[in-house]
This record gives structure tokens, C-alpha cells and sequence, in this order.
């Protein structure tokens, strides 16, 4: 192939040829090419599927921890909610609260499980035992309260406020019930958490909203202090003055008013004197913190 160019101006003489090398040209851009081939790196396949496959192993791992984070997270969760509402029960029984009608919001209801025993001799013998139960739910049929250890009617002590609440839940887990009967008492409440997210909380109404809230089981007991002396004068003032007061949670409520695997219990000491009062013939006992029993030593 030949090739011209032109050497200097136009003039008389015309336009000037000159040959180059055949090819020269050609060979040129191909260095060029070649060159700037070698220049570049890249991955090889071998290198892109390792790489693809270690991201793989690596996301699987993140996938299997994000739902113990969350589990977690959910844990943590509960329990603060646990705290808040243990601290609100037990200032609200061991200072005899009256006025906290928002329960009713919250107190899904009440049951006692009650046995009766004789204590004339060792061991003592069970003369009955049944259950008491309480709701908030009046005129249905299904949910109605019934009460069995005194001669209250059917649905006629629901939970109507705070105070048949708080009454209920201060009730003591012995109770004497007249020389020489003795009645054990089990002290249950099932409660929608008085804590936690707003859309959760009266006035929401719907049955699926609060049946996937946070629900929990709430035992309740109150029990006397035991004393190694009691023969003193101080013993015998403080015996029926002080009293233990026991919050057993368990949660999350499932239906069937089964529970999971979270368990809290806190104790408390509380003063004062346990006074019983009495609506539609259903006893309610409320905490005195400033009234104490004054007993004369003999």
C-alpha cells in the first residue's frame, strides 16, 4: 500500500510526494492496542465466584443473628414494661389506692383459688375448696363473674372500678375465717399492660389489636411475716403490723391463659394495718400505712 503526503506548500511545482512504509500505519494502532491491553486488570471468573461466595456466607451469617437481635430487643422490651408495671401494683396495693378506676382498662379479670382447711389436727383436713372469678364484662353470659366462697350473686361484682380492684388483690393468702378454719387463698390477675405503645391502649377496642398486645399473668400474695421470737412485746406489736407482699408476673399471656417463658417475682415489706371492708358481701382489704394495731402486752 502506498501512501503520500504532502511536503511543503503549493507552488509552481504542484504537490510534492513522499512514500511511507507500507503498513506503517496499521502497525502503529496495533501497538497502541496491544499496549493498552496489558495496561488493564481484571477479574477472572474463578475470582468472581469466590468472592460470591464468601458475600453468600457472610449474609447468612448476618440473616441467622437479625432474629436473635430482634429477640432481644423484644426481651428487653418486656421486662422494662415488667418493672414499670411492678412498681405500679405494689404502691398501688401496699398503700390501700381507692381511687384508680383506670384499671379497669387494663384488669382483664380476677381469680381466686380458694381451699378451706379445718385445723383441728395435724394434718389439716380440707373441708372445700373452689374459685372465685371476676371480670369486667356484665350482663354476658359467658364472661360473667361468679363467686363461690360467700353468697355474692352471679355478675353482680364485676370489676366496676379501682377500688373492688385494689380490694381483691390485697387479699391476704391466709385468711381466717372463724376458729378453727383456715382459707388458703391464690390471688390471680390477668392485666393488658398499662405500659407501652399508644395504640395498644383505651379507647382501642379492637379484639385483635388487644389480643396481639402485651398481656401478662400477675399472682398476687400477701403474707405474714414469720418471727423466731414471739413471746416479746415487740414481736407480738409487729406481728400483725408487717406483712410481705409478693408480685409473681409471667408472661407473655397466651390464649388458654397459658404463659411463656418470662418470670419475674418481687417482694416487698409493707406496714401497717390490714383493714377488711365489705361491698354487696364481697370482703376487700385495703393497707392502712399509718394505722397500726397497738396490742397491750399481758
Amino acid at each position: 500500500m502506498k501512501v503520500t503526503r504532502t511536503a511543503g506548500g503549493v507552488g509552481r511545482g504542484g504537490l510534492q510526494p513522499v512514500e511511507l512504509p507500507a503498513g506503517s500505519g496499521r502497525r502503529a494502532v496495533a501497538e497502541r492496542l496491544a499496549g493498552s491491553v496489558e495496561k488493564s486488570a481484571a477479574f477472572t471468573l474463578v475470582e468472581i465466584a469466590l468472592a460470591l461466595a464468601i458475600i453468600g456466607f457472610a449474609l447468612v451469617a448476618i440473616i441467622g443473628v437479625l432474629p436473635t437481635g430482634l429477640n432481644v430487643q423484644r426481651d428487653n422490651r418486656e421486662e422494662t414494661i415488667i418493672v414499670q408495671e411492678a412498681n405500679y401494683f405494689m404502691d398501688a396495693i401496699r398503700n390501700g389506692a381507692k381511687g384508680l378506676d383506670n384499671l379497669t382498662n387494663s384488669v382483664i379479670s380476677i381469680t381466686n383459688y380458694w381451699t378451706e382447711y379445718s385445723t383441728n389436727k395435724l394434718p389439716w383436713s380440707v373441708n372445700r375448696a373452689n374459685v372465685d372469678g371476676y371480670t369486667s364484662h356484665v350482663g354476658d353470659p359467658s364472661l360473667k363473674s361468679r363467686v363461690t366462697s360467700t353468697g355474692v350473686a352471679d355478675d353482680a361484682f364485676a370489676l366496676t372500678d379501682g377500688y373492688r380492684i385494689i380490694g381483691l388483690l390485697g387479699r391476704p393468702k391466709f385468711e381466717d375465717v372463724g376458729a378453727p378454719n383456715l382459707r388458703s387463698n391464690h390471688v390471680i390477675a390477668y392485666v393488658h399492660a398499662l405500659s407501652g405503645a399508644a395504640s395498644e391502649k383505651f379507647p382501642v377496642d379492637s379484639a385483635t389489636v388487644l389480643d396481639l398486645a402485651f398481656n401478662y399473668r400477675m399472682t398476687v400474695e400477701v403474707h405474714p411475716v414469720p418471727f423466731a421470737e414471739t413471746n416479746t412485746a415487740f414481736a407480738r406489736e409487729l406481728a400483725p403490723n408487717l406483712r410481705e407482699l409478693r408480685l409473681i408476673f409471667r408472661w407473655p399471656l397466651q390464649p388458654k391463659g397459658n404463659t411463656g417463658s418470662g418470670r419475674q417475682v418481687i417482694r416487698t415489706m409493707t406496714g401497717g394495718q390490714l383493714v377488711t371492708t365489705n361491698v354487696l358481701g364481697q370482703p376487700l382489704f385495703f393497707f392502712e400505712p399509718t394505722t397500726f394495731v397497738n396490742l397491750k402486752a399481758p
